[in-house]
């Protein structure tokens, strides 16, 4: 009843969120970030957090299967959970405790790469606010500014700098909480492996 729980709470929390995505498109609220100066910055943001989220998908539904195999008893014995098993099958309780931080070194260590590419989008963003900042200052002359002709260049270039600024922001912003929030699912369910490994190999030692 309870199998691939993990995964269809990725797939929920995704849904929801791709159709309010796609609710501010057919709304025109994003009209603005693909037509706003250098759109490109954006599109290349969205790009990584697809990525990571493609990624992080994978290893949701890899702690799924895990999970469902050790509910089941009998994890392959080719597995990560599977190898923990026939380690400790005969080791004492001082190897299995060292063992078992082993294991969960190794398995947080697995996804914490899902985190990083979370915190790039933020950096990516501002990155995107110093490049919009030094646009919008580039045609800023005082020189110039007494001169009617050229006061709506400069204000054209202000707009466009301000707009790179704003929406690399916002856009890095919004995706960085997506993902943090599919990270924590990750994380959730990779701490059900740590523990259902650890628990099923000290019922084995105990039989």
């Amino acid at each position: 009843m309870y199998r691939y729980l993990l995964f269809v709470r990725f797939a929920l929390i995704n849904l929801v969120a791709t159709g309010l995505l796609a609710a501010s498109y057919l709304q025109g609220w994003l009209d603005g970030i693909f037509e706003a100066y250098l759109s490109e910055l954006s599109l290349f943001i969205f790009a990584v957090f697809v990525y990571g989220l493609v990624l992080c998908g994978a290893k949701v539904w890899r702690r799924s299967i895990e999970l469902n195999d050790l509910t089941a008893g009998a994890p392959p014995p080719d597995s990560r959970a599977g190898r923990f098993l026939t380690d400790t099958a005969n080791a004492d309780s001082e190897s299995r405790i060292i063992q078992a931080d082993a294991l969960r070194l190794k398995l947080t260590d697995n996804i914490v790469d899902i985190r990083h590419i979370a915190n790039a989008l933020v950096l990516l963003g501002l990155i995107g606010t110093v490049i919009g900042f030094i646009i919008a200052l580039s045609g800023v002359d005082p020189e110039t500014a007494k001169n009617a002709d050229s006061v709506a260049t400069m204000v054209a270039t202000l707009i466009n700098g301000m707009s790179v600024a704003l929406y690399t922001t916002l856009v890095g912003g919004v995706l960085h909480i997506w993902l943090i929030v599919n990270y924590r699912i990750l994380t959730s369910g990779t701490v059900d492996v740590i523990a259902a490994v650890i628990r099923l190999s000290e019922t084995r030692a105990r039989n």
